[in-house]
């Protein structure tokens, strides 16, 4: 059980396969499109079960509780030192 005001991500279906356009990719259009959000917890919850959060711009979404306290992950790769001294007239 997460207590309400928990950062929490949910999952929703904007999409259903049915739905999404035509013209997509065939492995692609076969799966669901689907959002993942973060926000606040507006009541107490059990993971797994449908949910409202609040997100930090104050908007209230509905959806199923996949994480608590979710953290980011990604990156933009490694660093390429070439790169670097662009804008700067190749000095460092």
């Amino acid at each position: 059980m997460f207590k309400a005001g928990t950062w929490v991500e949910i999952e929703a279906v904007l999409l259903t396969p049915e739905e999404r356009a035509p013209n997509l990719p065939p492995d692609t259009a076969q799966v669901p499109y689907i959002l993942k959000l973060s926000g606040f917890l507006t009541e107490d919850a059990d993971m797994g079960k449908e949910v409202a959060i609040r997100t930090l711009i104050g908007r209230e979404h509905r959806g199923v509780l996949k994480l608590a306290n979710p953290s980011y992950a990604h990156s933009f790769g490694a660093t390429v030192p070439e790169l670097l001294t662009i804008g700067m007239g190749g000095q460092a």
